[in-house]
């Protein structure tokens, strides 16, 4: 990794939109900090797109995505999608059908119970209301899990025929193909009929933990906010810039350095 002020200023010069994960990469102890939420919104004023691909609950994500600046939040790790509307109202757009999600529904409930009643100390996320397309063991957010407990319901989860990835607050795991970057491809297709392939080099992926270690494998700007250093053991692949801050603070760093290749501000 990095530094972030090694990223060359003309290879940022092209930059079309910015693709952001939640958890401890927009917020600081939970909450959407105001510098975090000024840089969307500069992002935004600036031209860019901004779309945020999380493992959280699509009913979590709901009232951020009706508020924040943002084109779209990409929930439940690429499976569903809230596209603010001119109207106000928020659509929900889904990558598995209605009867293919029923059926997934009811296999991943009873995984969760069983790991619920067989791994001593996992619980289901306080957020699993919300949730349509996974389920989430916490083990950060508000019950602490050491690594081995953690690798339990990650082997526990892939026996099941399920995905498996650990967020920097939980345990995800689901059915079918989609992943973060299956989500922003989908999302890129969605909102304005184009390839992400075609223009990976003009977006920025910004993150902090396992779960995002796929984009940082294919996004040539891919950044980790200073927490990422957390999980720097556990990647296998390291996103190539770092910042200077933590969580929310460097989000906004990732945001001013887009913004200074634009000529609206300084990086600092």
């Amino acid at each position: 990794m990095q530094p972030l002020a090694n990223w060359p200023l003309q290879a940022r010069q092209g930059l079309v939109g910015v693709f952001t994960d939640i958890d401890d990469t927009l917020t600081t102890e939970g909450a959407i900090t105001p510098d975090a939420l000024d840089a969307m919104a500069a992002l935004k004023a600036a031209g860019l797109h901004v779309v945020a691909v999380t493992g959280r609950p699509v009913g979590w994500s709901e009232p951020f995505a009706a508020a924040w600046p943002i084109d779209a939040i990409v929930a439940e790790n690429g499976a569903v999608a809230l596209v603010p509307t001119h109207g106000g109202r928020l659509e929900k757009r889904y990558q598995q059908d209605a009867p293919t999600r029923e059926r997934n529904f009811a296999r991943m409930q009873a995984v969760l119970e069983r790991i619920e009643k067989s791994i001593p100390g996992a619980r289901r996320a306080t957020d699993s209301a919300g949730r349509e397309c996974d389920i989430a063991v916490d083990h950060s957010e508000f019950t602490q899990l050491g690594d081995k407990t953690i690798a339990d319901v990650v082997a526990l989860m892939r026996s099941e025929g399920m995905h498996a990835t650990v967020s920097s607050i939980h345990v995800n795991g689901w059915y079918g193909d989609h992943n973060k970057l299956a989500g922003a491809r989908w999302i890129v297709r969605e909102l304005w009929d184009r390839t992400l392939e075609g223009e990976m080099d003009r977006w920025v992926y910004v993150g902090d933990s396992t779960n995002d270690a796929l984009m940082f494998e294919h996004f040539a700007h891919s950044i980790g906010v200073a927490n990422v250093r957390r999980f720097e053991a556990a990647l296998p692949h390291l996103p190539r810039y770092v910042a200077t801050h933590e969580r929310g603070a460097g989000f906004a760093e990732a945001a001013r350095a887009v913004l200074a290749a634009k000529g609206l501000l300084t990086a600092r």
